[in-house]
């Protein structure tokens, strides 16, 4: 199975999925590139460093019909069963969701369909929620809406900081989107 991976940020994420790649825990996938709409990216270093291709494909904005465009005809180059947003920090147009209809999955910071968009783990922190998490999901045109794969909680403690907090969903973040990759090739293979 054909993978590739679209991120804006540091890339951790794409690291745990990397590593899981490595060590043979996603059975026959191959991740054929790390695509990033932002140059300096950390998910492009990651990428380089583990001798994956690395791929800059402009900006990217679902209003501007070139670049959306560009995007898709690069994406299909690359010929994915799979592409794996991780941090990827744009909403897609609807034109590149039917392009790659099926094949796109999304890591969030949070158990939808509560608190999506942006600045998920700050909007559970504010709202006092005990309990939250991240969800691994199938993207549709409506944003954070798609079909729910698979999802892990993380509590909130007395005592907590929003930093703490971050740094459990982050970590169960980087358990759960390469265990959900692994079970999408045995399912999907």
């Amino acid at each position: 199975m054909r993978i590739i991976i679209l991120g804006s940020g540091q890339g951790s994420n794409c690291k745990a999925v990397l590593e899981a790649a490595s060590s043979n825990l996603l059975h026959s996938a191959e991740i054929v590139a790390v695509c990033s709409d932002v140059e300096t990216s950390g998910i492009l270093e990651i990428a380089r460093n583990a001798s994956v291709p690395s791929l800059f494909l402009g900006p990217y904005n679902f209003n501007n019909k070139k670049a959306d465009e560009t995007w898709i005809k690069e994406v299909k180059k690359l010929n994915p069963d799979l592409i794996v947003l991780a941090g990827f920090m744009k909403v897609l147009s609807h034109n590149f969701i039917e392009s790659f209809g099926g094949k796109i999955i999304n890591l969030h910071p949070s158990l939808l369909p509560s608190f999506r968009g942006l600045n998920a783990i700050k909007q559970a922190w504010d709202a006092g929620v005990k309990i939250t998490g991240c969800t691994v999901h199938w993207v549709s045109p409506v944003l954070d809406s798609g079909e729910i794969i698979a999802q892990s909680p993380v509590r909130i403690m007395t005592g907590d900081t929003i930093e703490s907090v971050s740094a459990k969903v982050h970590a169960a973040e980087h358990m759960l989107l390469p265990t959900v990759i692994a079970q999408l090739v045995m399912h999907l293979s």
